[in-house]
């Protein structure tokens, strides 16, 4: 049995997403938008509440198709508030559709989000050294510098934690602990 980061043992669910997606390079902006809108939800909550309600986020936003959710009515925000297969929080909801209008100018600025993003560490992914993954912060000098950068394009809900937890989700930073098998010197 392959050996991994303790903080995804024992929900299959988690494990999967710990497997497949986590810490892996990201590139498409479709995704990123994703894990922004996903990551943005989840603040104050656990991450594996968002996992399992992940399909449901999918369908009610329209497979997370930001120019889309950019142009979102009111009508369509209404019935997001009673859909109880997401997060049903007005706030969050409503940064859904300023975050992507933010989304859309940082793409028009940069060509496109991925630039942008991976700019802020040269093109090339940070990796960590830890043993336990408790030992991982939970915000960093560089979350902290693009959390502040987000909020001055306009985005919402995107405090440093928030930021560290997309960073690391998309690979830009990778945490895997050491004896995990998703863990790379290289």
């Amino acid at each position: 049995m392959k050996k991994k980061c303790g903080w995804c043992l024992g929900d299959e669910l988690y494990e999967a997403y710990h497997d497949n997606e986590w810490g892996v390079p990201v590139y498409d902006d479709k995704t990123f938008f994703e894990f922004i809108i996903l990551e943005t939800f989840q603040a104050g909550l656990s991450w594996i509440t968002i996992l399992r309600k992940r399909e449901n986020f999918r369908a009610a936003f329209d497979d997370f198709d930001y120019k889309k959710v950019a142009n979102y009515p009111p009508s369509k925000l209404t019935a997001l508030q009673q859909n109880a297969g997401i997060i049903r929080n007005k706030l969050k909801i409503n940064s859904a559709v300023s975050n992507a209008n933010a989304f859309l100018k940082i793409q028009e600025e940069f060509g496109s989000f991925s630039q942008y993003i991976w700019a802020f560490v040269d093109g090339k992914p940070i990796k960590s050294s830890y043993l336990n993954y408790k030992d991982a912060p939970a915000t960093t000098p560089l979350s902290d510098k693009i959390s502040k950068d987000l909020k001055k394009r306009g985005f919402k809900f995107v405090g440093s934690t928030v930021v560290y937890a997309f960073l690391q989700a998309t690979g830009i930073v990778d945490d895997h602990e050491t004896s995990c098998f998703k863990f790379s010197n290289n």
